[in-house]
C-alpha cells in the first residue's frame, strides 16, 4: 500500500528525487505544515498569551502522545528542549560529583560523543567507552555515576540488548542510566512502563516522528536529578508570579526545562500524531511497511561489493566497504539521497516510499 498522499508537498517539491534517508532527515508530511501554520496563527492571534495555550494545551497534548507511545505511566515526567544536547548538559550538571565516572558505548551519536570527549579532555568527567555488546556487563560491575547508551545505534542500527538489566542498576544517588532513543523512538515499538521509574529516555521529532527539528524530549524518572545546575526560568514556571527567594524547581519533568523557545515543533509534532491516529497508523504498522521495502531491496542485492552490518530493528540498511564513498557520490549525482558515515553507506526507508521507489533504486544501483 502507498502512503505517498500524506507527503504530497514534500514529494512534489523535488519530483525527480529518490529520498532514501528517512533515518536522517525524514520527509515532512503535509500535516506538519498544518501544525506550523497553527503555531503562526496562534502567535498572531494571542501574541504574549500564546504561552498560556502552549503550556496548558500544546505541551500536554505532546506529552500525552509520547507517553502513550512509550508506555509511560505519567506524561508529566516529560520535558521539551530544542535538541538533546541541552538535556545532556543539564543531566550532567545535576550530578553532585566533581568528576563523575561515565560509561558509554563506543558508537554513540555526535551530540554525546563530541561533548563527552571534550569533558574528558578537560577533566570534567572520567569517560570509559566499550562496545555496545559489553556495556551492560560493565554497568553491572559497578563504580559508575552515569551510564549513557543508545537504544538503537545511529551508525549500524544495532539494538541494545539488556535494557531491563541496565535499569536494575540505576539508583537516585547514582548511577543514572540515560537511554538515547533517537533511532528507536517511533522506529520500533518499545514499552517503558516497567522501567520508567529508573531510567532517563531522550529522543526527538527530527527522524521517525516526522515532525522536524526543535522538538526533543526527555523522560526524567521521579526522584532522579531534582536540581540541575544548568537551568532556565521555565524550570520553575509555576512560580514566576510568586515572590522569588532561592532557586526553586518544578517537581516533575519541567525541572529540566530551559528558557524561551520556538514552540512550532510541538505544533508540528501534534499535527503529525493526529494524522497518524486518523489514518490508524501505529509504529508497528509503519515498521512493517518499511521492513517490506527493506526486504525487497536486500533480496535484489544490488550493491554486492558492500557488506551489511545492519541491526534488524533499524529502519535503514548499513552497508560497509571501501566502495561506499564512491557509491554514495554516484547515487547523489543521480538525485538519490542516502548518507555516508566513513565507509558505511546508509539507505533508509520510510512511509513515503513504495515498491516502485525501491525498484527504481535497485535499477540505479545496478548501473
Amino acid at each position: 500500500m502507498s502512503w505517498k498522499r500524506l507527503f504530497s508537498r514534500s514529494l512534489a517539491a523535488a519530483p525527480g528525487r529518490l529520498h532514501f534517508a528517512a533515518h536522517s532527515h525524514h520527509l515532512w508530511p503535509d500535516a506538519s505544515r498544518d501544525g506550523q501554520v497553527e503555531a503562526w496563527d496562534d502567535a498572531a492571534r494571542l501574541a504574549d498569551h500564546k504561552w498560556d495555550r502552549v503550556f496548558s494545551e500544546v505541551i500536554p497534548e505532546a506529552q500525552g502522545h509520547i507517553a502513550r507511545e512509550l508506555g509511560l505511566p505519567d506524561p508529566a515526567t516529560i520535558a521539551f528542549a530544542p535538541n538533546t544536547h541541552d538535556f545532556l548538559v543539564r543531566i550532567l550538571s545535576a550530578l553532585p560529583i566533581a568528576r563523575p565516572r561515565v560509561l558509554a558505548s563506543d558508537g554513540e551519536f555526535h551530540s554525546f560523543r563530541r561533548q563527552a570527549l571534550r569533558w574528558a579532555e578537560s577533566g570534567r568527567i572520567d569517560l570509559v567507552t566499550v562496545p555496545q555488546d559489553r556495556l551492560v556487563g560493565e554497568a553491572e560491575g559497578g563504580g559508575w555515576d552515569l551510564i549513557f547508551v543508545s537504544q538503537v545505534q545511529f551508525n549500524s542500527g544495532q539494538a541494545l540488548d539488556g535494557l531491563d538489566r541496565l535499569a536494575a542498576v540505576a539508583r537516585p544517588e547514582g548511577p543514572w542510566v540515560v537511554i538515547d532513543g533517537y533511532h528507536g523512538f517511533m522506529a520500533t515499538p518499545i514499552d517503558l512502563a516497567g522501567l520508567a521509574d529508573r531510567i532517563f529516555y531522550l529522543a526527538g521529532g527530527y527522524k521517525y516522528a516526522m515532525a522536524g527539528e526543535g522538538v526533543c524530549f526527555l523522560h526524567a524518572p521521579p526522584g532522579y536529578a531534582p536540581r540541575p545546575e544548568v537551568t532556565g526560568w521555565y524550570a520553575a514556571f509555576d512560580d514566576l508570579a510568586a515572590r522569588q527567594g532561592g532557586v526553586g524547581y518544578a517537581p516533575d519533568g519541567r525541572r529540566f526545562l530551559g528558557s524561551t523557545f520556538d514552540p512550532s515543533g510541538l505544533y508540528r509534532f501534534n499535527a503529525v500524531q493526529r494524522m497518524l491516529a486518523t489514518e490508524g497508523l501505529t509504529t508497528a504498522d509503519i515498521s512493517a511497511h518499511c521492513d517490506r521495502l527493506k526486504a525487497r531491496f536486500q533480496a535484489a542485492s544490488p550493491l554486492s561489493s558492500l557488506v551489511s552490518i545492519s541491526g534488524a530493528e533499524a529502519r535503514f540498511i548499513a552497508l560497509q566497504g571501501r566502495d561506499a564513498p564512491a557509491i554514495h557520490a554516484r547515487l547523489t549525482e543521480r538525485d538519490v539521497v542516502t548518507d555516508l558515515r566513513g565507509d558505511v553507506l546508509r539507505i533508509g526507508f520510510g512511509l513515503y516510499q513504495d515498491e516502485a521507489d525501491v525498484d527504481a533504486l535497485i535499477a540505479i544501483c545496478r548501473t
